[in-house]
């Protein structure tokens, strides 16, 4: 095993973007844990994915990556069979299994009112992409920020594709199957529902699970020190397998 000090790797997911992990960011280099957030293309999740899987080969050395919404599905994919991520922390993110895409999973349990807020526009490679009206983007994604700082986000946010979103993932081998996890989620999450992150947690067998009361789907921007100590929790643990070894 690597006794490097893993890097932190941050995968925002639609209608966020790089930003949206700047409070997380600030509260790990606080405490001299290295950390980067990766601009996820949203595109597609096989494409995602490989993007992602350069960032991580561009660290050379150990990594936990951090998923928030969407972005699960791409650190799924990516981490799949990947030796240098040592841990996976899902932040209001989906856990898929083989096959199963983002809008199969947010309507597998009854809660989301996403559907009813996005605005479509057709895209020059075929099909469509999606927003969040500006006009409901506030209570749709982030009703526990500042409805200033929410209004900067819907100004930023980035669209995802249609096809992004139907993508079943393509692994045969989900990396939560053999890549121990930890997952952060609120119970008033309006885009995931909170029954299909219970299930998620279930599902890949959760090393740790916090539920976060009142907290909306920007978990990362409205609760960033409980991301972040969760992501310190998968550290730690980390540490600590490093230990068991060389005192076996």
């Amino acid at each position: 095993m690597n006794s490097q000090k893993p890097t932190i790797v941050l995968v925002h997911g639609a209608f966020a973007e790089s930003a949206s992990w700047n409070g997380v960011i600030a509260e790990l280099h606080a405490h001299g844990v290295t950390a980067v957030a990766a601009a996820n293309p949203l595109r597609s999740v096989s494409g995602d994915a490989a993007y992602v899987r350069d960032v991580i080969a561009s660290i050379g050395g150990p990594v936990i990556l951090v998923g928030h919404s969407y972005g699960g599905l791409v650190i799924t994919e990516a981490a799949a069979e990947n030796d240098a991520v040592v841990a996976l922390v899902y932040a209001a993110a989906f856990v898929p299994d083989t096959g199963h895409s983002a809008f199969a999973l947010s309507t597998s349990e009854p809660g989301s009112t996403l559907g009813e807020a996005l605005a479509a526009y057709p895209v020059a490679t075929g099909g469509n992409e999606f927003a969040i009206r500006p006009d409901v983007f506030h209570h749709q994604f982030a009703a526990d920020v500042p409805a200033a700082e929410a209004a900067l986000m819907a100004a930023t946010q980035r669209p995802v594709t249609e096809a992004a979103l139907s993508e079943g993932l393509p692994t045969s081998r989900p990396a939560w199957k053999d890549i121990p996890s930890w997952h952060v989620f609120g119970d008033q999450d309006l885009n995931i529902p909170v029954a299909v992150h219970r299930a998620g947690a279930e599902r890949a067998s959760s090393r740790g699970t916090r539920e976060i009361s009142g907290a909306s789907h920007a978990i990362s921007v409205s609760q960033p020190g409980a991301v972040a100590a969760v992501i310190a929790e998968a550290g730690k643990a980390y540490a600590a397998s490093l230990q068991a070894d060389t005192a076996a």
